[in-house]
C-alpha cells in the first residue's frame, strides 16, 4: 500500500512512525513532514491546501491511502474534493467530509449538534453582529468566569476564559470586529465547567468505531498549570481516574449519540473523532470535538496501540471496522514537549539542535523541526519535539521522558517540569 500523510507536526511523526511498522506498507510519503518524519518515510514538498496538487501527486505516485493529519484541509473540503473527482475517487481518505469536519470547524454547529442529540455539554448562546447587543445581557445574567469562543478555526487562539464581565463584553466585541478574521464572525459564549479535562479518541467508519487509549494533556505554558494556553506541553496515557464504569457511561451518553447524530444528518464520516471532555462529579461533558487526532496526545496514544494501523484504516475504508477491536499496551506512556523560548508568543526559529545522535531510551517525535542546507536539524516552530517514555508506572514513564530531554540542547529550550505530577 502506498500512503500519503498530510501534516508536519508531532502528531504526524507519531502517525508515520506507527504506519511504518505495518506489514501492509509499501511506500510512505509525508507532506511536508519534518526532520523526524524523514526517518520513517519520504518527505515531499506539497501545500496541503492545494488540493489539485495533492491529487496530482497521488495519481503520479499511485497512492492508495490519503491520511489527513491537521484540521484545516478537512474543514476546507479535501475529502469532498477526492470523492467528487472521478480520477481520485478510488483513493481511500482517512478524514471526514467537509460537513463532518464542521464538528471542529464551527463551535456553533457543534453546540447545536450536541443540543439536538442530547449530548452533555455546557449551556451556550451564539452571537453575531446582528444581535451583538444581546451578548452583554447574556454575560450579565451569567457567572464568571466567562468562556468566549470564536466560531471558526483560529489557530488554537480563539478560546478565551475571562474572569470579569466587562472584559468578556470587550472580548466579544473584538472578535465580532475581526480580531480573529472570519473565525470570529460568530461568537459562542458558554457556561464555565469545572472538573478534570480528558481527551478521548475513536476511529470510525461512520457506523462502527473502535475506542483508542484516552489521554490527559497539559495546555498551559507554566508549571502548576499557569500562564498562557498552548497547543499542548505534554500528555499522559492511561488516565487513572477514567474507570471502566465511567467509560461505559461516556460511550452510552456521548460517543454513540454522536455517531447516531452524524448518521441522522446524512454526514459521511471516516476517520478520527477527538472528544475533549470535562469530567465533573462522575459526569462527562463535551467541551469540544476535533475531526482529527490531538497533539501531543497522539504521541502517547500511538505507542500504546498494538494494532496494525494500516489494517484499521483499510477496515475504515471497507466499512468492516466492526470486526476489529483495539489492542492496547497496559504500560503508561508520557510525553513532554520541548518548545522554543517565548512560545506561545513570539519566538525565534533556526536554532540548531544538539544531541540528536544520542541513544534515547524512549521515543523522540519531531514537531517543529527542519533539516537545513548544512544537514543540521534546526528549530522550525513553537513546539519543537515530544519526548515519549513508557513504563509499568507513570513515574517510570516520566523518568524516561525527562532523562531523554537532558540529552539534547538548543538555544532557548523550555519545557514543563511537572507533566503527570498531578495524577501520580
Amino acid at each position: 500500500m502506498n500512503v500519503l500523510l498530510l501534516g508536519s507536526g508531532g502528531r504526524e511523526h507519531a502517525l508515520a512512525w506507527k504506519i511504518n511498522q505495518s506489514e501492509l506498507l509499501n511506500r510512505l510519503y509525508i507532506a511536508p513532514g519534518n526532520a523526524g518524519t524523514e526517518m520513517v518515510g519520504e518527505n515531499v514538498a506539497l501545500d496541503n491546501l492545494n488540493f489539485e496538487a495533492v491529487g496530482q501527486f497521488c495519481l503520479k505516485f499511485s497512492i492508495d491511502l490519503l491520511i489527513v493529519g491537521p484540521e484545516e484541509p478537512l474543514v476546507k473540503g479535501i475529502t469532498d474534493f477526492f470523492l467528487s473527482n472521478d480520477s481520485l475517487r478510488h483513493i481511500a481518505v482517512i478524514g471526514p467530509s467537509m460537513a463532518g469536519a464542521m464538528l471542529e470547524g464551527s463551535k456553533d454547529f457543534a453546540k447545536a449538534f450536541m443540543k439536538k442529540y442530547g449530548i452533555p455539554t455546557a449551556d451556550y448562546e451564539t452571537f453575531t453582529n446582528e444581535n451583538a447587543g444581546d451578548a452583554s445581557g447574556f454575560i450579565d445574567k451569567g457567572k464568571a468566569p466567562y468562556v468566549i469562543k470564536a466560531d471558526g478555526l483560529a489557530a488554537g487562539k480563539g478560546v478565551l476564559i475571562i474572569d470579569h464581565a466587562e472584559a468578556a463584553k470587550q472580548a466579544v466585541n473584538d472578535m465580532l470586529k475581526g480580531k480573529f478574521g472570519d473565525a470570529g464572525k460568530k461568537v459562542v459564549i458558554e457556561s464555565f465547567l469545572t472538573g478534570i479535562e480528558v481527551s478521548l479518541f475513536i476511529l470510525t467508519d461512520g457506523k462502527s468505531y473502535i475506542l483508542l487509549p484516552e489521554a490527559k494533556d497539559y495546555k498551559r505554558i507554566g508549571d502548576g498549570d499557569i500562564g498562557l494556553n498552548t497547543g499542548g506541553m505534554g500528555a499522559v496515557s492511561p488516565v487513572p481516574f477514567m474507570s471502566p464504569e465511567l467509560m461505559v457511561k461516556i460511550e452510552h451518553e456521548i460517543i454513540r449519540p454522536t455517531l447516531h447524530g452524524l448518521q441522522e444528518e446524512g454526514i459521511s464520516y471516516k476517520g478520527f473523532i477527538f472528544f475533549g471532555l470535562m469530567i465533573s462529579e462522575k459526569q462527562a461533558y463535551v467541551i469540544e470535538y476535533n475531526c482529527r487526532m490531538g497533539d501531543p496526545e497522539t504521541e502517547v496514544v500511538m505507542p500504546r496501540l498494538e494494532n496494525d494501523l494500516l489494517e484499521l484504516f483499510k477496515a475504515v475504508n471497507e466499512n468492516t471496522l466492526e470486526h476489529h477491536t483495539a489492542h492496547v499496551d497496559e504500560d503508561f506512556a508520557t510525553t513532554v514537549m520541548v518548545v522554543s523560548g517565548g512560545y506561545p508568543e513570539d519566538y525565534e526559529k533556526g536554532r540548531e539542535i544538539a544531541g540528536l545522535n544520542e541513544d534515547f531510551e524512549g521515543l523522540v517525535f519531531h514537531a517543529g523541526t527542519l533539516r537545513d542546507d548544512n544537514d543540521a536539524v534546526i528549530t522550525n516552530g513553537g513546539r519543537v519535539m515530544a519526548f515519549t517514555g513508557m513504563g509499568t508506572t507513570l513515574q517510570e514513564a516520566l523518568k524516561v521522558s525527562y532523562n531523554d530531554i537532558k540529552k539534547i540542547c538548543y538555544d532557548g529550550i523550555y519545557f514543563r517540569k511537572d507533566i503527570g505530577k498531578d495524577i501520580i
